[in-house]
């Protein structure tokens, strides 16, 4: 039996669980969780509010920890083997995404907490070709946020070819915004934070943008008109995104990253007439994953957590959803 913590209801606080896993299937690994990083995806999920949520429900996709066990056909991990697991826990394998690489665009792909107990527990499994080994040299204390988080703002810089000289602005100095800012920088673009708190000028600026914006000052975007080759949107909330348009050069791309649920109001001639893009990703492949890992070790990249113990992971939801996290949180065994 897996002892896990699992919600039972969309307004329930998690409770201990525990669950049968079954045999361990050929292409799987089974991970003793040491870390695992709570995502505001987490949150969604345990209210459902996407609509996927299958209760019990034990949440938990930003794991770190050592591989227990290994399927028969596994060739490429180990006992003992440092991992991390992400979004997914599985694919296909068989459709044109996963066979070329893109196996996070995999419309079947299995969620790690879609349909699946993920990794607020003792242990997790996967499929070998989800899990990624972490290098030597990364803080396995903060690296779980890597797996989601980081590899959500980071995915963009990949996948769009952006340039070391590139502009970019960042919407949102959050628990997205704050790594986004860290890898851009290490990038090597002129970065620009987009905030709304006085607060975190200082440390948007600590963490390596270039320059702030107050995303409240019209004036300010105003002025700014043009200047950006790239914006990613790292919010969930509802903003005035012509305002954002109008700062983009000419084949500039605003980026969304964050789940904002609203439709987008749009003013097409502002695409039209400078030729601008709208775009949105997801997480990255294992590839993807695996580069950005070493990206980050490179260049000292890691997020700002809080920890808290996995006995109390009802309060670090709470802490978590009023907020005041800075940025992300942590539960250790």
């Amino acid at each position: 039996m897996i002892k896990a913590f699992a919600v039972h209801e969309p307004i329930g606080d998690l409770q201990p669980f525990e669950y049968d896993p079954g045999e361990l299937m050929p292409d799987q690994v089974e991970i003793d969780v040491k870390y695992c990083g709570i995502c505001h995806s987490d949150l969604s999920m345990i209210a459902n509010e996407w609509g996927t949520t299958q209760y019990p429900l034990v949440p938990g996709h930003e794991v770190v920890g050592a591989i227990a066990k290994v399927g028969k056909n596994v060739k490429n991990l180990s006992v003992g083997q440092v991992v991390g697991l992400g979004w997914h826990a599985g694919y296909c394998n068989n459709c044109p995404q996963c066979t070329t690489g893109d196996q996070n665009l995999c419309a079947t792909a299995q969620g790690t907490i879609v349909g699946h107990h993920g990794g607020f527990a003792e242990k997790v499994r996967a499929a070998a070709n989800s899990v990624v080994p972490i290098p030597e040299g990364i803080d396995l204390e903060a690296a779980g946020p890597l797996f989601c988080g980081g590899i959500t703002v980071f995915n963009p810089l990949v996948q769009y070819g952006i340039e070391p000289t590139s502009k970019v602005a960042v919407i949102g100095i959050g628990g997205l915004g704050h790594m986004a800012v860290q890898f851009l920088n290490a990038w090597g673009c002129e970065v620009t934070a987009f905030t709304s708190s006085e607060a975190k000028i200082q440390e948007a600026l600590e963490l390596g943008a270039h320059h702030t914006l107050n995303s409240r000052d019209p004036e300010a975007i105003a002025a700014a008109a043009g200047q950006f080759d790239l914006i990613i949107s790292t919010v969930n909330v509802k903003l005035d995104w012509n305002h954002y348009l109008s700062t983009l050069k000419p084949r500039g791309r605003l980026h969304f990253v964050g789940a904002t649920l609203d439709p987008l109001d749009i003013n097409v001639f502002a695409l039209i007439m400078q030729q601008r893009s709208i775009s949105g990703s997801p997480v990255g492949s294992p590839a993807t994953i695996a580069k950005m890992l070493e990206f980050a070790k490179l260049h000292h990249i890691q997020p700002k957590i809080e920890t808290f113990k996995f006995a109390d992971v009802n309060k670090a939801i709470a802490r978590l959803k009023s907020g005041a996290a800075h940025y992300r949180i942590v539960l250790c065994h």
